[in-house]
C-alpha cells in the first residue's frame, strides 16, 4: 500500500540523514587514520559503510510500496575533533540526532501499519548503536589520553569485522 506523500517525504528525509550519517563517520575515519589509529579508523569506516545500508533499507522500504525515494542535499560533515574522546562525542552527538529522527518518523508513521515494523528494527538498532558508542566514551574517560590504553583500544576497535 502507498504511502502518504507527507509520510513518504518524511521517510526520504531519513534517508539523507541516513547519508548524512555515513559522510560524518567516514570523516571520523579520516582524522582517525591522520592520526596514526587505523583501527579506530577501521571501526569508524565500517560504521560509515553500516550506515549506507541503513539508507538502502529506507530506500527499498519506500520503493516496495511504490513510493519514490529520493535523496536530499547531504551536506559536508562539519568535524573538528582534538582527541579521539572528541571523535567518538561528535558519533554519539550524531546517533542520538538520527534517533530521535527515528522516533518522530514513528510517530508521524502511527497509523501506517506497513511501516511499523521496520521502524521498530531501526528503533532496535539505534538503542544498540547509542549503547555501543557511548561505552566506546566512556572507557575514552577512563584511558584520559594515555598512549598505551589508545592503542590498546585502537587495537581492539580494529578487530571488528568489516562488511566486504
Amino acid at each position: 500500500m502507498k504511502m502518504s506523500e507527507s509520510l513518504e517525504e518524511k521517510f526520504n528525509d531519513q534517508i539523507t540523514l541516513e547519508f548524512e550519517a555515513s559522510l560524518v563517520y567516514r570523516q571520523l575515519a579520516v582524522e582517525m587514520e591522520i592520526r596514526d589509529l587505523p583501527g579506530i579508523a577501521n571501526w569508524l569506516r565500517t560504521q560509515a559503510d553500516e550506515e549506507i545500508v541503513h539508507a538502502n533499507k529506507w530506500i527499498d522500504h519506500l520503493s516496495d510500496r511504490n513510493n519514490h525515494p529520493r535523496i536530499g542535499a547531504v551536506p559536508a560533515p562539519k568535524v573538528d575533533v582534538e582527541s579521539v574522546l572528541d571523535t567518538f562525542e561528535v558519533a554519539l552527538k550524531h546517533e542520538e540526532r538520527v534517533s530521535e529522527a527515528i522516533r518522530e518518523l514513528y510517530r508521524a508513521a502511527i497509523d501506517d501499519i506497513d511501516s511499523k515494523q521496520l521502524i521498530q528494527w531501526f528503533s532496535n538498532e539505534q538503542v544498540e548503536e547509542e549503547a555501543t558508542v557511548s561505552e566506546i566514551v566512556g572507557r575514552l574517560k577512563l584511558i584520559d589520553n594515555d598512549g598505551p590504553g589508545l592503542l590498546r583500544l585502537d587495537s581492539e576497535l580494529g578487530a571488528r569485522a568489516t562488511g566486504a
